[in-house]
Order: C-alpha cells, then sequence, then structure tokens
C-alpha cells in the first residue's frame, strides 16, 4: 500500500498537529479498515441492543453469523489473495495498468461462482435456519469473499480521501440498518450488515473503476501457469488459517463453546476478548503503512535502480545502509506506539469491560490477547519486507510456523485448563515474529552478497 501511502505522508509535510493526526488517523483506518471496522460494528450493535431484552435472542445469532462469514470468506479467498496481488505488483512495475481492470473482474467472477457454489451446498445441507437466513448468509459470504479481493486493487489508488469515505459510508450504512431493521429480529439485522457491505463494495469498485481503464471486459490471465505461485497461495492460506486457528478450536470445542445457530457455535469466554483486542492495532498498523510500508518502498526503489542504473559501488552501499536504518526504525516505532497502545488499555482495562458491558473477569485474556495482537503488528512488517526481498519461502515456513504453533499451543491450553486460555496464540505469534526477526536481520546481512552474486 506505499501508492496510498506517499499521498498520506503528504499531509506531514506542513509539519502541524492537525497534519500529523490526520496522516495517521487515515493510514490507521485505511490499513486495517475492513477487520476493525467490522468488529466494531457488530460490537456496536451489540451494545446498542444490550439493554433491550427483546433483541438479545437473536444479537448473538447475528454476532456468530458474521464472524463466521469473515472468518471462512478470509479462508476461502486467501490462496488467491496473495497471488493476484503479485499479479497487480507485475502489470504495474511493467507498465502494463491496462491488464489490471479486466483480470480483477475475471478475478470477481470466479470468486462468486466458487463461493456461491460452496455456500449454496453447505447452507443447503448443513444449515437448519430459515430460508431468507441462508439466503442473506449466502448473499454475505458472495458478497464478502468478493471485497477481498477488490481490496486488493486499492494500494494503487492515490484517492485516500474517498478510500476512507468509502470505509466510513459502508459501514455507518451497516450500523444503521442493522439497528432500523432489527425489528426483524436476526434476519433484520444480518440483512442491515449485507446492505451496508454491498454498498461498501460497490463504491470501491466505482473508484476501481474510475481509476483504471481498459479496451478488455474481462480477462484471466492471472490464472495462467507462469503467474500462478503456489508459495504465495500457500502462505495467504497459512497466515489466514494461523489467525483463525485458535478461534476455531474453542468455537468446536464442546467444553469451551455452545451452539448459538445450528450448526454455528460460540465461545463467549475466548471470542470477546480476543476481537475487543483487535481493535488496538489502528495506531500500529498507521505506523507500518506509513514508516514501514511507504518509507522502505521508497528506499528499497533508489537502491535498486542505483544497482540497474550502474551506480559507483560508494553510493550503492550508502543507500543500503540508508535502508536498513530505514527498517530498524520502523520496527522502532511500531514498538513504541503499539507498545504505548498496549500499556495504555491495559492499564483501563477493566474500565474498558465494564464500558461495554462485559464482565471483569474477562481481563486477564484481554490483557494477553493486547500483548499478542501487538506483536501480530510486527509480525505483518516481517513479512511485508520478506516479499518485498521475493523471500517467499522465508515467508510461506513462517506462516506454516505461526499456524501449526497456534494449533499446538492453543490444543495444549484447552487441556490445562482455562487460566491459561489465550496462551496459545499468544505463544504463537511472540515465537514466529521471533524467528521472522532472525530470518530478515540474517537476509539483511546478506543482501549485497545475495543481489551481486546470486542474481
Amino acid at each position: 500500500m506505499a501508492g496510498i501511502g506517499f499521498r498520506l505522508r503528504a499531509l506531514m509535510n506542513d509539519e502541524s498537529f492537525t497534519g500529523l493526526i490526520k496522516a495517521y488517523g487515515f493510514a490507521g483506518i485505511i490499513s486495517s479498515g475492513p477487520w476493525v471496522l467490522s468488529i466494531l460494528g457488530i460490537l456496536l450493535i451489540g451494545l446498542l441492543n444490550a439493554d433491550n431484552p427483546s433483541a438479545q435472542p437473536f444479537i448473538g445469532e447475528f454476532q456468530i453469523s458474521v464472524t463466521y462469514l469473515m472468518a471462512f470468506s478470509l479462508l476461502l479467498t486467501s490462496p488467491l489473495q496473495l497471488m493476484f496481488t503479485r499479479f497487480v505488483a507485475d502489470r504495474t512495475y511493467e507498465k502494463k495498468e491496462d491488464l489490471i481492470l479486466p483480470n480483477l473482474l475475471g478475478a470477481i467472477l470466479v470468486v462468486t461462482v466458487v463461493s456461491g457454489s460452496l455456500a449454496a451446498v453447505l447452507l443447503s445441507s448443513l444449515f437448519e435456519g430459515t430460508v431468507l437466513y441462508r439466503v442473506l448468509m449466502l448473499t454475505g459470504f458472495v458478497i464478502l469473499s468478493v471485497s477481498w479481493i477488490v481490496m486488493i486493487i486499492l494500494s494503487g489508488l492515490k484517492a485516500y480521501g474517498g478510500v476512507l469515505l468509502a470505509f466510513l459510508a459502508g459501514y455507518g450504512f451497516t450500523l444503521a440498518a442493522s439497528l432500523k431493521l432489527k425489528a426483524f429480529g436476526l434476519v433484520g439485522l444480518l440483512g442491515g450488515f449485507i446492505i451496508g457491505q454491498g454498498m461498501l463494495l460497490f463504491i470501491l469498485l466505482y473508484l476501481v473503476l474510475r481509476t483504471y481503464s481498459s479496451r478488455q471486459l474481462i480477462a484471466f490471465d492471472f490464472l495462467k501457469r507462469d503467474q500462478i505461485f503456489l508459495s504465495l497461495a500457500a502462505t495467504g492460506f497459512f497466515y489466514n488459517l494461523a489467525i483463525w486457528a485458535d478461534k476455531l478450536l474453542f468455537w468446536f470445542n464442546p467444553r469451551t463453546s455452545i451452539g448459538i445457530i445450528a450448526p454455528l457455535r460460540g465461545s463467549e469466554l475466548y471470542d470477546l476478548p480476543i476481537f475487543l483486542a483487535y481493535l488496538s492495532i489502528l495506531p500500529g498498523m498507521a505506523v507500518f503503512l506509513l514508516r514501514m510500508e511507504t518509507d522502505f518502498a521508497e528506499c528499497y526503489e533508489k537502491f535498486y535502480r542505483s544497482i540497474t542504473e550502474g551506480a559507483p559501488l560508494h553510493r550503492i552501499f550508502r543507500i543500503y545502509g540508508d535502508m536498513a536504518r530505514v527498517i530498524r526504525r520502523g520496527f522502532f516505532e511500531i514498538f513504541k506506539v503499539q507498545g504505548m497502545t498496549v500499556i495504555i488499555l491495559l492499564a483501563v482495562g477493566e474500565g474498558l469491560l465494564n464500558w461495554v458491558h462485559i464482565s471483569p473477569n474477562y481481563r486477564i485474556l484481554l490483557s494477553i490477547d493486547l500483548v499478542a495482537v501487538g506483536v501480530q503488528v510486527l509480525l505483518l512488517a516481517v513479512l511485508n519486507l520478506l516479499f518485498y526481498f521475493d523471500y517467499r519461502l522465508d515467508a510461506l515456513y513462517l506462516c506454516l510456523l505461526f499456524a501449526l504453533s497456534n494449533i499446538f499451543f492453543t490444543v495444549l491450553t484447552q487441556y490445562l485448563g482455562p487460566a491459561f486460555y489465550g496462551y496459545g496464540f499468544a505463544g504463537s505469534v511472540v515465537l514466529t515474529a521471533l524467528a521472522g526477526l532472525i530470518v530478515i536481520s540474517r537476509r539483511l546481512d546478506k543482501l549485497m552478497y545475495a543481489t551481486f552474486m546470486l542474481r
């Protein structure tokens, strides 16, 4: 997302406090947009209906339905997300941006057919809700699956204001529509959410169509053999599996979950703290976009341009040193900003839980999750650097480690008992982040040798 990051960084050039707040505010919302805003939306809907006894029976059903839609739409599209990102990046580098739009429409068609077919089979065979509920779940699953693909293109849009307004309008309308239709129960809340998500998707598509043009309507070049990177597909899947593995294990363990709406299960003990914790990543993601992504992308381009243009060796070494300093500064600023955020939230943790009408008994688990989510931002920065340097296997092994360790540690904590809940996810993300820092440090130490001698 360096393209949009350059525009956001321009807000900081006037060196005013207002410009700084705008830049980091926009960056935080745009970089973590749909994930955080979706969590915030479903939590707000539950909070606003907390004192409404007639709404209580279906609030939990609505929240678990949306959570499953988010989880499985991400898992389904995860193999395509990184591969299509690579396709778009390559076409941009080749100055063949006229190929982006028709291939985006091709990807949308593929995702629509696959997600719609899969959801139709599962909803008709496993779910016991009303026909209207199943239709809404099918529609929501397809819309969310398509949205994850469309959001890949946002990195190339310079209109950060339009992207921000799209997010705010889409999720604002989601909240308003769900509350307006709550009289219709579960289908009303779910219908409002889906209407808002559909509105967001079409606004984003409008922004993309306004930016890119092509004489070709639809294309499937991204599915050609030379454009398929299996390592990227596997990396995308394992990363998303790692994020959701602990939740899935808690949902489908009868001892840690309850049936909400067949066949969906939820773990009230585990779900609320982790989703609240994810709201804390806005500051860290803002720094990630403006520093680790944007500043590094600028130095990275200078480094390899100086090599391809035959710059003197002393100049190449100087730019390499600048790039290394930018990376160190990026990690330090993410650690500092996200660390301060975690400390503040730990200090007000009990008050935060009281504000959202959640028992103080969740405080320990919330504290663990806050630290884990903060470390996850560092892991994301590590993976970002590995992708830039095209160390795809390193990224794949890290994501595989993340997924397997999360599964192992979570199962272990479930065996040990409630006092250990949350430590599985935290332990896996800390382990993977430390391994990632070691890998990227060693890769940077040998970067000059690899650049000149191996390529």
